[in-house]
């Protein structure tokens, strides 16, 4: 059972960043968390020193990677890659079994059927599509609560999500962690508070003063994981919500950055920093976790794409470079970063040309040493740009038990 007084007197030596109220869930009473307002006070936040010197390094890393995608050749496969990495990352966090070449793999096969995992993943895909669309449409919806509730909507649907009511705020008491809501890690807000919490989420993202704006990102993401709104998705949708916020407030221009690496890689510490704030008021070293993130992930992405377009400019000269190569062949060369597995299926569709025609271009890119067969059958064979892949899947692979934020 909750010490309510301990609870209390451990606040009191620490910000104070929300309050306490009691809730009956499961047959016990709890203390659920109601986070205070952004922006953190009493005292507030302040922008100095180590901190300081974190905040400058990760925004000079932004902007080595924003540059970075505006100079490279085809930003629409950086893109297409990065955000598949991202989605995929994020889904492994809460738990979702499938890699990037199981991604890959089903996108290969326009007319196959998912598997939950892999659906989990495109539906975040199509999640931040649907939202980015919406931002970038002068008729759309702004960055609000419907907007975060419509993606939600879209990122839990199929058989995982449809009980979960997707797109509406829970409307029971959850819990995280724990065997049962008395020894919880976490216990968050009860439900009728959601939308008020919610709301007030909404008018901090659109203050126009305040703290720098990747300060703020970490800020938002803490609350909407503290606020916890949904039946399931939570942790998913709160990390989308800060490759919004870098596109709407202009940190980056596209979302070529895959901050939830930095959290798989550091999942016990990214959960005990967000505790952290809500039972010690450590806004500060959750910022230096977010900001650091930030910093290690944005080079590393920098440098991900130095090496992949070269290897690409590589492969294009290695296929240039063989006399019998034909047009369909240096096309389909030309597709498969966006496509880096595929079948003659696909190939078909992409070419829009006859099988024959489709299955010498393969060929060709298999000579070349560009592609490779992966399945070991004489029919309904698939192919892979095996070095490309290499190293794009780098910390896309299953590790260690998922947690759930």
């Amino acid at each position: 059972m909750w010490d309510f007084g301990a609870l209390k007197r451990g606040r009191d030596m620490a910000r104070v960043t929300g309050r306490y109220e009691k809730t009956a869930v499961g047959g016990e009473v709890v203390a659920a968390f109601v986070p205070r307002a952004l922006p953190p006070n009493d005292p507030p936040i302040r922008i100095e020193g180590a901190l300081a010197r974190r905040l400058a390094a990760a925004e000079r890393a932004l902007g080595l990677l924003e540059l970075a995608a505006d100079m490279v050749p085809s930003v629409d496969w950086f893109l297409y890659a990065f955000v598949r990495k991202e989605a995929v990352v994020s889904s492994q966090i809460e738990g979702t079994q499938a890699t990037l070449i199981d991604l890959l793999a089903f996108e290969a096969e326009e007319d196959e059927t998912p598997d939950a995992d892999v659906e989990e993943i495109c539906n975040y895909v199509r999640a931040l599509d649907y939202a980015r669309h919406q931002l970038a449409d002068e008729a759309g919806l702004p960055l609000s609560t419907r907007l975060i509730h419509e993606t939600h909507r879209r990122m839990m649907e199929g058989a995982r999500g449809g009980t979960k009511l997707p797109g509406e705020v829970r409307r029971s008491q959850n819990w995280i962690g724990g065997t049962r809501p008395g020894n919880a890690v976490y216990v968050p807000p009860p439900p009728h508070l959601v939308p008020e919490l919610l709301g007030a989420l909404e008018r901090y993202i659109h203050e126009p003063k305040g703290l720098p704006s990747l300060v703020r990102a970490g800020l938002v993401h803490a609350q909407f994981e503290s606020i916890h709104a949904y039946l399931d998705g939570n942790g998913r949708v709160g990390r989308l919500l800060v490759t919004l916020l870098f596109e709407h407030w202009k940190l980056l221009s596209r979302p070529v950055l895959y901050l939830s690496l930095f959290f798989k890689r550091h999942r016990s510490e990214y959960y005990r920093r967000l505790n952290a704030v809500r039972l010690e008021g450590a806004w500060e070293a959750w910022l230096d976790f977010f900001l650091e993130g930030v910093e290690v992930i944005a080079g590393e992405a920098v440098a991900s794409a130095r090496t992949l377009f070269a290897e690409v400019a590589d492969d294009r000269a290695r296929v240039l470079s063989l006399g019998t190569t034909s047009v369909a062949a240096l096309r389909l060369f030309e597709l498969l970063p966006r496509r880096p597995i595929l079948t003659v299926a696909s190939a078909v569709r992409l070419l829009d040309t006859t099988k024959p025609t489709a299955g010498r271009a393969i060929d060709a890119l298999v000579d070349a040493g560009v592609l490779v067969e992966t399945t070991g059958k004489k029919r309904n064979r698939a192919f892979a740009y095996q070095a490309y892949l290499d190293l794009l899947r780098v910390g896309t692979e299953l590790d260690d038990a998922p947690g759930s934020v």
